[in-house]
């Protein structure tokens, strides 16, 4: 059988046009909760961003903070570290006082010192230095005296000690000299000169009477003695 349709075309083209729109408002629908998901998390990602960009920022002005309080921390450490430098240069590594009371330890009462000189020697450039060892132990030296009125030589310097006196005789000017070579304060302990002089118990009142004169005989107007110079080196320092 032929089934036959009374519906009019009108009806069926509205029904189509109302199902046609249907899907279309179905589909805007989702478009739009899509595009409303979409603006959601870019949203959120955008906040994201602007907060790490915000703590980036932070960090950067800490870092550039930091940056400039290590430049200034730098610059102090390079003033100190000249400074420094500096005052080792001009430091001369050595205890006077220590080495007075070593001298003062010493030397006896039948000693009297007329001069205790320390002389910076100024040591050769390593080249020299060596050259110097090919032909014997032998150091070039520049000198300066404390006492004059010139440039000291500044570095690595070794200081000579110059002591000069009178002794009662000859034999306390070998103890003074055995006492300087077993004393961990000196060493190349050398005499210079000794010799036997005559002074007056008037210019010589640091020497005691009972030391000058012998036993039995009275003290006479000038009494017979040992003068003496003693070289020496201040052991504060080691030849490689």
């Amino acid at each position: 059988m032929k089934e036959i349709d009374f519906l009019p075309e009108w009806y069926k083209n509205g029904r189509r046009r109302k199902v046609t729109y249907r899907t279309q408002y179905v589909a805007l629908g989702g478009i739009f909760l899509i595009m409303m998901a979409w603006n959601f998390f870019a949203a959120r990602t955008i906040a994201k961003a602007e907060a790490e960009l915000v703590r980036i920022t932070a960090g950067n002005t800490e870092v550039e903070a930091g940056m400039l309080k290590f430049a200034g921390l730098k610059g102090q450490v390079g003033v100190l570290q000249r400074q420094t430098a500096l005052i080792e240069e001009i430091d001369s590594k050595i205890d006077v006082a220590s080495v007075l009371a070593e001298l003062s330890s010493l030397i006896g009462r039948r000693i009297v010192l007329s001069k205790v000189d320390l002389v910076a020697e100024k040591f050769a450039e390593r080249e020299e230095a060596k050259r110097s060892r090919r032909t014997g132990p032998v150091v070039r030296v520049s000198r300066a005296r404390f006492s004059e009125k010139q440039t000291l030589p500044l570095g690595d310097v070794r200081f000579k000690v110059v002591i000069a006196g009178v002794a009662v005789n000859a034999g306390d000017v070998g103890a003074l000299i055995c006492k300087l070579e077993e004393s961990p304060y000196f060493f190349q302990v050398a005499p210079s000169f000794s010799r036997n002089t005559e002074i007056s118990p008037a210019s010589s009142r640091a020497l005691r009477s009972s030391d000058l004169k012998r036993p039995g005989q009275e003290l006479r107007a000038s009494v017979k003695a040992s003068e003496f110079e003693i070289n020496c080196y201040l052991a504060n320092y080691r030849e490689l």
